[in-house]
């Protein structure tokens, strides 16, 4: 999953929102560097991971793509549903998103210091470009996909992808609708099982 899930699936503790935010920037043990409850945010955001990576349904719309994206097909999917979260945000979340964002904004302002340096230097440009309420539109999606091309110097072609979002855009909702509840109910779970062991 991709930022705003992550987010999302946090809960309402915010230091767990941060570390589940950062995982991806939090290398093996060095996740024991930081406080117990960001701790246990990079743990359940591994888990998150985990579990989607593995979901049939994940692989469902990961398939689709694999043909034009290779191993870059998971993380353009995870975008993808980032999109369908905030499309659909009503459906989860009584909080309107901007409500939601500008909330979350604050504790990584608040935080920033704690955040790993790669996250430091995002995290401004992230709330200038309100990356995570744009996520709703697809061009949005476009600028999330132009900018992880970027990243990996044009090889990956994922600025290319909302092409196949477009001309598969219902299976790929579909898919999200049917996969993000069982996605809550697990991390939710999951959740209270790393926390009791710390």
């Amino acid at each position: 999953m991709n930022f705003l899930a992550h987010i999302y699936l946090s809960g309402d503790n915010e230091l767990v929102t941060i570390g589940n935010f950062v995982g991806d920037g939090v290398r093996g043990n060095k996740y024991k560097n930081y406080p117990k409850e960001i701790q246990i945010g990079i743990q359940l955001h591994r888990e998150i991971d985990t579990f989607t990576d593995a979901h049939p349904i994940f692989r469902r719309s990961t398939k689709r793509l694999h043909k034009n994206y290779s191993h870059y097909s998971g993380v353009i999917v995870d975008i993808f549903y980032d999109h369908f979260l905030a499309k659909n945000w009503k459906t989860y979340s009584k909080v309107p998103l901007a409500d939601y964002v500008d909330h979350f904004y604050k504790s990584l302002n608040k935080n920033l210091e704690v955040l790993p340096p790669r996250f430091q230097r995002m995290a401004p440009i992230m709330i200038e470009g309100n990356w995570l309420v744009s996520y709703a539109s697809i061009e949005g999606i476009q600028l999330v996909l132009n900018g992880m091309n970027r990243r990996t110097k044009g090889i990956s072609k994922m600025n290319n992808a909302t092409k196949e979002l477009q001309e598969h855009y219902h299976d790929f909702e579909k898919d999200f609708t049917e996969f993000f509840p069982e996605l809550i109910t697990f991390s939710a779970k999951k959740q209270i099982e790393i926390e009791k062991l710390f």
